[in-house]
């Protein structure tokens, strides 16, 4: 049986709680729910990458990546990605950077859903993806 391994790229800080930012067992990669923090610098508590929905989106997609990329897999490996916006009226708007940034993907477009949650304060969108490897 495979070990399964605690996936945390430098550029992440140690989660608040006992969990971890990616694990990987086998050939699944499970990528625990991102938000739009900047990378970690020295001790500092975590910051948004701004007060917009792009400016969030676009930082938790990069936090996405970078565990998917310590964990072995990029996004052509991800199956399933589930996006948690806090406003209905973001729908659209995160629609079209999501569309944006995978707009040269070669292969078949990861499955989505996409639900309304309350987030801690500025906080906009958060995102998880479960990705399995050849």
């Amino acid at each position: 049986m495979s070990e399964k391994i605690a996936i945390t790229p430098s550029t992440h800080t140690a989660p608040p709680a006992k969990f971890s930012h990616g694990v990987r067992k086998g050939n699944i990669l499970q990528v625990a729910g991102q938000v739009g923090f900047l990378p970690a610098v020295g001790g500092e508590a975590p910051t948004p990458a701004g007060s917009t929905l792009r400016e969030q989106t676009l930082q938790t997609l990069a936090n996405v990546e970078a565990i998917l990329e310590e964990g072995g897999a990029s996004w052509d490996d991800v199956m399933m990605i589930r996006v948690y916006l806090t406003d209905t009226a973001h729908f659209a708007e995160m629609n079209e950077i999501y569309n944006e940034h995978f707009k040269d993907l070669t292969v078949a477009p990861a499955a989505r859903t996409t639900v309304y949650v309350g987030l801690p304060a500025g906080l906009l969108i958060e995102m998880d993806a479960l990705a399995v490897l050849d």
